[in-house]
């Protein structure tokens, strides 16, 4: 929480019963942001009422420094003032008016007010970023999400600059080089969506159903936009969530804005959301996946305008519910209402298992847990929060029926719309709406850790017919609770290489044992637990079953049945129950067959994590080769200029080790031997590079000449990410330098230089890192932003040192007093991963 107050839940809830704020009137002078200014004069006026006059309170004020503030006229001692404290506000009134004036830091963390240089036209874009706590970053305010009020934003920009806030623009005064844009005073909101974005942006607007569209993203940037696609997407997302929830947007104007060195996905603010335009803006081809992903991100956020914004959370305890919702309701609307009818299986073999990852870690949570603190918030964005927490709300939507659902969800927008609200208030809305007492299901799902493992245990009679079918559910010893589960369970027959689903059940497991009616009846060649993927549990399939998946996984009809089997043997891997080896086998001989391009990008990402850290590495060079030989088949065998021709490509490049396939890799970079209708494109030849550059085959002088060809944004990030893959001991030590040094590096660096220093073929080289690492990462972690601190700690963790050694050094650090818990908790969640990865070895070393 470096530079900003971490402010307690008992702290605000205090502030909360004490003001109501009224009005936010906020000038911001940017008008020297494009001559390399560092910082931007920024003034609040904040009016509101306080409930005991000559009470005291604070205002978060996260400045370089104040020029001055005032309350109700007189001047506010500032000598105590700090960025970390914020403001003390002594002696209030009944009403109040409260006027700071001070400078503030532009960011290059994404935190705050971010600016960009673009390196194609050298021109300055900003964008303002304040989720969890960081609007106190760019204006004096009471930033905690139940203090809500209207805002009257003024920006000072060059004259040639758009601006964009929650509200449409109400009026420009102009001069020669600079303008003023007064914006519309907003809806009420909460100061974590309030948002300002700047710079000589590019702009498409639309109309729909009323309300006014735009799009925007940096200029050099325009020719890639796609703005009819992501229209459609939006308007489809709209047209659906009003119908379904039965409220309109409503706000007239909904911006969406693609910006430079983001930090996450993508961010709600009350109609300006911003978008990660390196995920999403795309220069090349990409396959299906990523335009569903970036489908589900549009969805996603558009969703927050309702659960989140329209009605927010009272405090973050209830994070989960924003963003669980959110994933949910994006999946589900992409499902109904765009052309990506397979989103559940996209949920379940992306989202969903990173949840089952994170719910498996020593840092497991409930879904909702208390939250003391922001510290403790910002490392709370985890899988739980967003994927279990979805899959929690998918299986209450089963457990009370969808209409059901969907009336109680009306009512809650109908009773808290402009306030804020928690889950139990929710729950209050769909236990009216379906009949059902939810307490002991909320209390199961939500407030319980770690996940169970849903077992068959079955006789077969001589006849073929079932004698018993039994689900044995399994919890961890650590975490003993056995849930009740809404499971579809699908009997499936194998038909001319096609498995058929014969008959389905839908019903509630509880307990150790639950039996299933299907005595007598004839087995199948897979029973299926969890079909259709209602409910949040680790699967197994028994050994007839397994038997048929390892054989005929592609024969299923639909993409989720295949989703399920694939899910149930990577778990089994990373519960060392199922070898590496077989694993990888299973991949090379099943997925070139499969049809779904985001089922088969996942697996493949599973298959070199497979490789890189639970194979035995004396055999995983066979194992590599054989992912690499399946891959460079696939290419040749898929349609010309496909998607799943770029998918396998991709996946060769990264597993190619040999001579030989190392040979064909150099000769696509030249355009030697390319396959019919393979582009090599600008980010393919980037992954080309790089992936040459850590095998030893492209130099330093290669990665210029191919950033002398992209003189971009994104070429620098990928020249960057690939400078620091140079597999030599000079070249590690100096991106170490830069990375744990005291000078702060820019977000889209410090990240490329993070994801460059470790590579799976240079284990030896980066084992001399281990103890710098645990001696430099609690200075790292107090000096800079939450942002980049928290990519430090995960991405620097020695994660492919798999061995004791490893381990005993991060138990020594942990050993030690004084680290703050957000950053043990992640450095213990590294120390997770090393001793899951040794188990797994261990196993995969004992099938020989």
């Amino acid at each position: 929480m470096a530079g900003v107050r971490n402010l307690t839940q008992v702290e605000a809830a205090e502030r909360a019963r004490l003001l109501d704020v009224t009005g936010y009137d906020i000038t911001l002078d940017l008008s020297g942001a494009g001559l390399g200014d560092q910082t931007f004069r920024s003034t609040t006026e904040i009016t509101f009422r306080c409930a005991e006059p000559g009470a005291t309170t604070f205002v978060e004020l996260a400045a370089q420094r104040v020029r001055g503030a005032t309350l109700n006229g007189a001047p506010v001692d500032t000598s105590d003032w700090s960025a970390e404290t914020g403001l003390v506000l002594p002696g209030l009134a009944g009403e109040n008016t409260l006027v700071v004036d001070a400078d503030f830091f532009y960011s290059a963390s994404g935190q705050g007010m971010h600016r960009s240089v673009d390196p194609v036209d050298k021109e300055v874009y900003l964008y303002s970023q304040f989720e969890t706590a960081d609007a106190q970053r760019v204006y004096a305010c009471f930033d905690q999400p139940d203090l809500k009020s209207v805002y009257t934003w003024h920006a000072i920009v060059p004259a040639h600059w758009r601006v964009v806030s929650n509200s449409p623009v109400a009026d420009v005064d102009s001069s020669d080089d600079v303008k003023t844009v007064h914006f519309a005073t907003s809806a009420r909101m909460s100061t974590y969506i309030t948002a300002l974005c700047a710079g000589p942006y590019h702009e498409v607007r639309y109309e729909h159903d009323g309300i006014d569209l735009g799009y925007f993203c940096r200029a050099s940037m325009a020719r890639y936009l796609d703005p009819d696609e992501l229209h459609t997407i939006t308007t489809q997302g709209f047209d659906y969530f009003h119908e379904q929830f039965g409220v309109r947007y409503p706000l007239p104007k909904y911006d969406q804005i693609w910006v430079p060195d983001f930090n996450a996905g993508a961010m709600e603010n009350f109609g300006c959301v911003t978008h990660a335009e390196a995920h999403y803006v795309f220069r090349s081809q990409v396959t299906d996946f990523e335009h569903e992903q970036r489908a589900n991100t549009i969805l996603h956020e558009l969703a927050h305008m309702w659960f989140g914004n329209l009605v927010t959370m009272r405090w973050w305890n209830d994070l989960w519910l924003n963003e669980s919702f959110a994933e949910w309701a994006s999946h589900w609307c992409n499902t109904n209402a765009t052309r990506f009818t397979d989103a559940w299986t996209t949920f379940l073999s992306v989202r969903k298992n990173w949840g089952y990852r994170q719910d498996q870690l020593s840092s497991t949570h409930p879904v909702y847990c208390e939250m003391p603190d922001l510290a403790a918030v910002e490392v709370n964005f985890d899988g739980i929060t967003y994927a279990k927490g979805a899959s929690v709300i998918k299986q209450l939507v089963a457990y009370v029926g969808e209409d059901a659902f969907l009336a109680g969800l009306r009512s809650y927008f109908a009773r808290h719309a402009w306030g804020n609200a928690t889950f139990d208030d929710l729950l209050s809305e769909l236990e009216a709406a379906s009949g059902r007492e939810l307490r002991k299901f909320a209390a199961q799902w939500l407030e319980t850790a770690q996940v169970n493992t849903l077992r068959p245990s079955l006789t077969v009679a001589a006849d073929g017919t079932y004698e018993s079918v039994n689900v044995l559910q399994e919890a961890p010893t650590d975490y003993p609770v056995l849930r009740t589960h809404r499971l579809g369970v699908g009997l499936y027959d194998l038909v001319d290489d096609r498995l058929v689903r014969r008959e389905r059940l839908e019903i509630d497991v509880t307990g150790e044992r639950t039996s299933l009616p299907l005595t007598g009846v004839r087995a199948a060649d897979v029973l299926l637990f969890n079909d259709d993927d209602l409910t949040y549990a680790k699967l197994r399939l028994d050994d007839r079953s397994m038997a048929t998946v390892v054989q005929h996984v592609a024969g299923f009809e639909s993409s989720l049945a295949r989703a399920l089997c694939w899910a149930a043997a990577w778990d089994m891997v990373r519960d060392a129950e199922l070898a590496a080896r077989d694993y990888v086998a299973l991949v090379v001989a099943g997925l070139p067959a499969e049809g779904d391009i985001n089922l088969i990008t996942a697996t493949l990402r599973q298959a070199q994590s497979t490789l890189s850290f639970y194979a035995d590495p004396a055999w995983a060079p066979e194992g590599w080769a054989a992912l690499a030989g399946a891959a460079r088949a696939a290419v040749a065998a898929a349609e010309p200029g496909s998607g799943f021709q770029l998918a396998w490509a991709r996946a060769y490049a990264s597993a190619a080790r040999s001579a030989d396939d190392l040979a064909v890799l150099r000769g696509w970079l030249d355009g030697v031997g390319v396959p019919d209708g393979l582009t090599i494109d600008t980010e393919l030849r980037w992954s080309l590079v790089q992936s040459l550059t850590a095998k030893t085959v492209v130099g330093l002088d290669e990665i210029e000449a191919e950033l002398a060809t992209d003189r971009t944004a994104s070429g620098e990030r990928e020249a960057a990410y690939a400078r620091a893959l140079l597999p030599t001991p000079a070249g590690k030590a100096e991106v170490w330098r830069r990375l744990a040094g005291g000078d702060a590096l820019p977000n889209w660096e410090h990240r490329a230089l993070l994801q460059g220093l470790q590579h799976p073929t240079q284990v030896e080289l980066t084992a001399p890192y281990v103890q710098p690492y645990f001696d430099a990462v609690g200075d790292v972690w107090a000096r800079r932003d939450s942002e980049p601190a928290q990519e430090f700690v995960m991405l620097a963790y020695p994660a492919y040192q798999v061995d004791a050694a490893t381990v005993a050094a991060t138990d020594a650090w942990l050993a030690q007093e004084g680290h703050p818990a957000p950053l043990r908790r992640l450095v213990a969640e590294g120390k997770d991963g090393v001793v899951r990865a040794i188990k797994a070895r261990a196993r995969d070393s004992a099938a020989l």
